[in-house]
């Protein structure tokens, strides 16, 4: 049997080029195992269902190594669980050299295994850029006055003293904003509702 399996990190992501590869090749329609789900890992429902399938002698074809997982140590130990422990073989479509239905020889496992290795680091690595680029990014917007998560409600009331120190030339605007713990764009929210309490209680004098 020749299975294909196709994965997308969410639901909004799309898989037909990743069908369109796999029936060019030859999978059958029927055969195809579609997943949306994370490549953190492989504790997938349907990856592990078709994993119970695979027998000695079938195929698995994947669009790209990245499609099976992220995860370096896992991609390593899951394809020597389908091509050792099970006799399956795996067929990479976008690297000709991970195909293990064509390089049955000592040197060919090899130089396989080899670029598996490789390819997965690469994958992994990525993942993990992709990590530090999110926390960055947060923490320079965080920096900026964003804020994350439901956002807290602020009572103006509770914060006209600060807002009259500003007033007074006590403190700077962004020293205000600070003391009060808001973003920026809560505080000019709230500033039309400081005037007019600074103005009704200045009122006549």
């Amino acid at each position: 049997m020749v299975y294909g399996y196709i994965r997308v990190s969410s639901k909004e992501q799309n898989e037909d080029r990743q069908v369109i590869a796999l029936r060019e090749f030859g999978v059958d329609e029927h055969c195809i195992v579609i997943e949306k789900a994370s490549g953190k890992d492989f504790d997938r429902l349907n990856y592990k269902r078709l994993i119970k399938r695979l027998k000695r002698g079938d195929r698995l074809v994947i669009k790209s190594i990245d499609r099976l997982g992220r995860n370096y140590e896992e991609i390593i130990n899951q394809w020597r669980h389908i091509t050792k422990d099970i006799g399956a073989d795996i067929i990479v479509l976008d690297m000709p050299i991970l195909d293990t239905t064509q390089f049955k020889s000592l040197l060919g496992t090899f130089i396989s295994d080899l670029v598996l290795q490789l390819l997965s680091f690469v994958a992994e690595n990525e993942r993990s850029n992709i990590r530090q680029r999110q926390a960055e990014g947060i923490a320079a917007a965080k920096a900026r006055g964003v804020h994350f998560g439901r956002e807290r409600k602020y009572d103006p009331a509770e914060y006209f003293d600060i807002y009259e120190k500003f007033k007074r030339k006590e403190i700077r605007q962004k020293e205000m904003i600070r003391q009060i713990g808001c973003c920026n764009s809560t505080y000019y929210r709230m500033l039309k509702e400081f005037r007019r309490m600074y103005a009704e209680k200045h009122e006549g004098e």
